[in-house]
């Protein structure tokens, strides 16, 4: 467990280390593809009424059956990213990446960090990359910001909530797609991500 922590922390160490949700440490090399004032960086996949306010995207219904995503213009390889985001204590979200199709987002075509503090299955739940690697204890994110640190490196992916490593799995399915902002259920909001490509 402890060789396990290490090799963790080790990927996460390059990442944006952040004092608080809202603050983080000024860093050369990152991207900056949503800051609360528009969606130019995202294209929109399914029926969420997706809406800037106060300085988040945030979206609580859809108008059809299904997720719908926010789905970054480019596609990445590997990198860190950063997501602030807040979900209500049932939503249902989560962070996709290296995506294979933009078109068709699935946790089956992607690698879905979760956003679900109800999941049926809490093994797969927040914090747990979906289908692929299973966190144990799941945390809660409901009802406050929180923030996801992904670290992409070759088949290493390493998930961070809130400062605390949730997963790290070794998998060499996907190596490179676009990000999507999932809404499923619930209230979700997003109000920063930013990507430093590796």
């Amino acid at each position: 467990m402890k060789r396990f922590c290490a090799i963790a922390m080790a990927l996460l160490a390059g990442a944006l280390f952040v004092t608080g949700c809202g603050h983080q440490l000024p860093q050369q090399g990152w991207v900056t593809l949503f800051d609360g004032t528009t969606l130019d960086n995202w294209n929109r996949s399914g029926s969420a009424n997706w809406r800037l306010e106060d300085g988040a995207v945030v979206a609580d219904k859809t108008a059809t059956k299904g997720a719908a995503f926010l789905v970054s213009k480019n596609a990445y390889k590997d990198f860190e990213l950063l997501v602030e985001f807040w979900a209500s204590d049932d939503a249902n979200s989560g962070i996709f990446f290296r995506c294979k199709d933009p078109n068709k987002i699935t946790d089956r075509l992607c690698y879905e960090a979760n956003v679900y503090d109800r999941r049926p299955d809490p093994s797969y739940g927040t914090g747990a990359i979906v289908h692929r690697a299973i966190v144990n204890p799941m945390p809660k994110a409901g009802g406050k910001w929180n923030v996801y640190e992904i670290v992409a490196r070759g088949p290493d992916v390493t998930v961070a909530l809130n400062g605390v490593v949730t997963v790290h799995m070794r998998d060499n399915e996907l190596d490179r797609g676009p990000i999507a902002l999932q809404y499923g259920s619930g209230v979700v909001k997003f109000r920063k991500v930013q990507i430093k490509p590796l």
